[in-house]
């Protein structure tokens, strides 16, 4: 087993970055089980399960438990190993990533029936008395792959993207400095995202690695188990989540302890929504911008401005057919398929739509996005999507297609609903109503479920 640590060697010191930022080796960094993990003990707990793990290139993470998934994936960095991360835990999607890293073996907290090949069980993290403050604090090579995260599969088949660890690393300081910019320097988090998103590692993952924060290693998803979990953590607490989690927190009624901040990603928030939230627990609404493929880069309080505020280091070059973004945690200018414009000398942005969603039929043009938000906002419409099909109709024009959560609605009433705010040639041909849209564990929209499903309903 191959651990670095610290040398202080000028030429080193380039090409390495730490595991753990340098400071008390007291401060908490989660709580586990109920028990308080100083920072002593979760480098004691990675260098032990680091030295049971087999030789490989990769591993698949699959912990569930938040600390656990934190401990093992810094585990199998330092053994030089990346991360798999695949786009859901389903059997299916799990060997499909396996299948592409031959020789890898994958890595959960629990006993899984049926379990992966070479699966191994996390040994027990129990707080140690006997862990000495005084540690080593290990190091990694910056340009080390740490993690291969995966796109949601909402525009097509998930996409695998690297990330190395100066990437992660200059991603996490960029996240951490948005919000102490909000909260203040110490604050203490609970998600509802599972951690092998990318929103959820960095968010609800890294952040205790480069500054004085503190997770919680559970997912709470009910409303009342939310509460208790914010209530074990100290405050200032922030409560990282999603559009769909928050929507059902609100409704739910139930009180929680006092909050710096709230969090999401992953799904456009409605201002609305955003509104009764700020309302209903006496906090900011803070929306991160970001993807799979260049991690969170802006952010806003949409209560407050619709424009988006670009984060340090970061710049965008509009294109006609998408932006250029240059952000310290990417290695070489990306480009998105976003359509923005820019603001106060390029500090902020606006968002116009991505390429992909944009749509052109008889000369008129209109965007999935806002076309979906208009679903939205017909009144009994509890969720829903506007998307387009693969295959034109007969007269080569690609229709577009509808699903609807409105229990108490027909598709009639909401097809007339739509009348009054969009052009007729943009109303979703077929509209079907169903029990729920197939949201992933983050909310998102596999385009692949969204099909199916109307394929169920169409036939």
């Amino acid at each position: 087993m191959a651990i670095v640590y610290q040398t202080y060697q000028r030429d080193e010191a380039e090409r390495l970055l730490p595991l753990l930022k340098v400071g008390d080796p007291l401060r908490v960094v989660a709580l586990h089980e109920g028990e308080s993990i100083t920072a002593a003990q979760f480098v004691a707990h990675v260098e032990h399960v680091a030295a049971q793990l087999p030789d490989a290139t990769a591993a698949v993470n699959l912990c569930e438990d938040r600390y656990a998934f934190l401990v093992a994936f810094c585990a199998i960095a330092l053994r030089g190993q990346a991360n798999l991360l695949p786009p859901s835990r389903a059997p299916h999607a799990v060997e499909e990533v396996m299948a592409a890293y031959p020789g890898c073996h994958a890595v959960g907290d629990r006993s899984m029936e049926p379990a992966p090949h070479r699966y191994h069980v996390l040994p027990s993290l129990a707080v140690d008395a006997a862990v000495s403050p005084s540690v080593e604090w290990p190091f990694l090579p910056a340009m080390h792959n740490v993690a291969v995260g995966y796109t949601s599969g909402s525009t097509g088949a998930p996409r695998p993207n690297n990330k190395t660890w100066r990437s992660l690393h200059a991603s996490t300081a960029g996240n951490l400095r948005m919000l102490q910019q909000v909260v203040g320097e110490h604050f203490t988090v609970v998600a509802t995202v599972p951690p092998q998103h990318i929103y959820g590692i960095e968010m609800s993952i890294l952040l205790p690695l480069l500054g004085h924060v503190q997770v919680h290693s559970g997912r709470p998803f009910f409303p009342a188990d939310i509460a208790t979990a914010l209530a074990d953590m100290p405050a200032p607490r922030v409560l990282v989540t999603t559009p769909v989690h928050l929507r059902a927190l609100v409704e739910s009624g139930v009180e929680l302890p006092p909050l710096a901040a709230v969090l999401s990603a992953t799904a456009p928030m409605p201002p609305e929504l955003a509104a009764q939230a700020e309302r209903r627990f006496g906090a900011p609404l803070l929306e991160v911008f970001g993807s799979t493929e260049t991690c969170a880069f802006a952010s806003r309080r949409v209560t407050v401005d619709d424009r988006w505020s670009l984060y340090h280091g970061v710049h965008l070059h509009p294109q006609p057919d998408g932006t250029q973004i240059e952000a310290p945690q990417l290695e070489a200018p990306a480009i998105l398929a976003d359509i923005v414009t820019l603001h106060d000398e390029g500090r902020r942005f606006e968002l116009r739509g991505r390429h992909a969603d944009l749509l052109e039929i008889a000369g008129k043009r209109a965007s999935l996005g806002d076309l979906t938000r208009r679903l939205l906002a017909v009144p009994g419409v509890k969720d829903g999507v506007v998307f387009q099909l693969d295959e034109p109709d007969a007269i080569g024009v690609r229709r577009i297609a509808a699903l609807a959560v409105a229990p108490e609605l027909d598709e009639h009433a909401i097809l007339d609903a739509l009348r009054t705010s969009i052009d007729p040639v943009f109303l979703p041909r077929p509209l079907r109503l169903v029990e729920s849209l197939p949201r992933n564990e983050t909310g998102k929209l596999p385009r692949a479920a969204l099909l199916d499903l109307l394929h169920v309903k169409c036939f």
